[in-house]
């Protein structure tokens, strides 16, 4: 049991550390910010899920001593990080020009990524 465990550990960490890979080179070679934003929120949270899921196999399965925390970190970061992604990608949105420019209308009171607009078109303060 205790190699099935090792070599469902070792898959599980060589899986986890080609998603970081990938992760990691698009935050450093994607052009833009808004293409550079979905690499570590997508790639890289799986890479760090798959190696935390191996740590979790392996002290379960070969050291015998079992532990959920790693999965507790696992659902935490799944779960974070698109609304960090979020908060980041509106950020942008809300201080470039260029790109508010380049966005589609919003069919609605409300502009991208603001808060919603009044009649005189100055945003409400809440």
């Amino acid at each position: 049991m205790a190699l099935v465990a090792e070599a469902l550990a070792a898959a599980l960490i060589v899986l986890g550390a080609f998603f970081l890979f990938v992760g990691s080179f698009g935050l450093a070679k994607l052009p833009d910010m808004m293409r550079r934003l979905h690499a570590p929120t997508k790639a890289t949270t799986l890479g760090i899920g798959f190696t935390l899921i191996a740590s979790m196999v392996w002290f379960g399965g070969v050291a015998g001593d079992p532990s959920f925390h790693e999965l507790m970190i696992t659902l935490f970061l799944f779960l974070t990080a698109p609304v960090t992604a979020q908060m980041i990608s509106k950020a942008h949105i809300l201080r470039s020009a260029q790109t508010q420019a380049e966005l589609p209308p919003t069919g609605g009171d409300a502009a991208w990524a603001t808060l919603p607009r009044d009649r005189t078109g100055e945003d409400k303060a809440g």
